[in-house]
Order: C-alpha cells, then structure tokens, then sequence
C-alpha cells in the first residue's frame, strides 16, 4: 500500500469510529462495533471496513447488516468531513484475523503450559537422582578432591620453558616427543 492509502485508512478508520459511536442508532447494534482496519483500494475507489462485534453469531450479522444498511449515509458524512471529490465505497467485514490471533495465542498458552509441566517434572526427577547420588557421595565425602594445577606466568609449566597464550599452556610437537 501506498503512503496515501495508508493515512486515508486511518483517517477513514477513526472518522467512522466517531460516525457509528455518536450519528448511528440502530437498534440491531447490540455491542459496540469495534473498527479494526480499514484497507483502501490502490485506485481509492472502494474502502474495506474490518470490525469485530462482541456478541452471539446472530447478533454479530445483525450488527454487521445494520452497518452495511447505513454505509451510503456514513459514505455522505464520510465526504463533508474529509473534504475530498468522491469517497470510497464502504464494504464492511467481520475480522476473521483476530479470531484467527486469539486461537494462536490460545495454541501457544497451552504449550507453554505444557512445557511448564515437563520442566516440573524434570527438575523433581533430577532432584530425585541427585539425592539417590548423594547418599552414594556420602561415602566418599572423606576423601579430598583432586588437586587442580594453576597455569600462569609463574606456573610449573612456564617455568619448565612451555608456552603460554595468556593463561593457557600450549605444547609443541618438540615438547611431546621430549
């Protein structure tokens, strides 16, 4: 869509927001018709309208044929408030996107719980091993661990003539066969 097409969408969108709250009376609008998107043709002949409606299936068609009944005068008041030559034709939809987005998000809440249940599983089987593991541990608690060797500038390697980079010995072949 063009730069054009986008404002006047948005503009067509908040103008008939204000339209259907304050000029609209219908009695076949039970909930309030919430405007979604509006998507302008490239050519600014016709105006897609997406709204959602809260209500029964029923309600939401009857809403959604009210809106369609008066789309020729809200097309008038739409043509006095913007000032432009010829308005688009108003086509007004149900936003099927967004149930369509609350179904996803309601896939992805049950996978995270799902994971969530593994991971509470996991972590009482691991806590399980490591508590049959220290009881095995216990034994050998006695025994110390084994020495751990520093690598420096002043380490046993650097003062047998090795080589280090920074603090890591590096051996050449000449070393390993020496």
């Amino acid at each position: 869509m063009s730069r054009r097409t986008e404002m006047l969408g948005s503009t067509i969108q908040k103008e008939l927001a204000t339209i259907i709250m304050r000029e609209l009376s219908d009695p076949r609008l039970v909930g309030m018709p919430s405007i979604t998107r509006v998507k302008v043709s490239p050519d600014l002949s016709i105006a897609d309208v997406y709204v959602t409606i809260m209500g029964t299936p029923g309600q939401q068609n009857a809403a959604l044929n009210a809106l369609r009944h008066s789309a020729g005068m809200m097309r008038t008041k739409l043509t006095k408030m913007l000032t432009m030559r010829q308005t688009p034709y108003l086509k007004f939809h149900i936003d099927e996107h967004l149930k369509k987005e609350i179904a996803i998000l309601e896939a992805l809440r049950i996978v995270a719980e799902e994971n969530a249940e593994l991971d509470r599983k996991r972590a009482a089987a691991a806590a399980e091993a490591a508590a049959l593991a220290g009881e095995g541990e216990a034994a050998i608690a006695g025994s110390a661990p084994p020495p751990v060797e520093e690598v420096g500038p002043g380490s046993a390697t650097a003062a047998a003539g090795g080589t280090t980079i920074g603090d890591v010995p590096i051996t050449t072949s000449e070393e390993k066969e020496g």
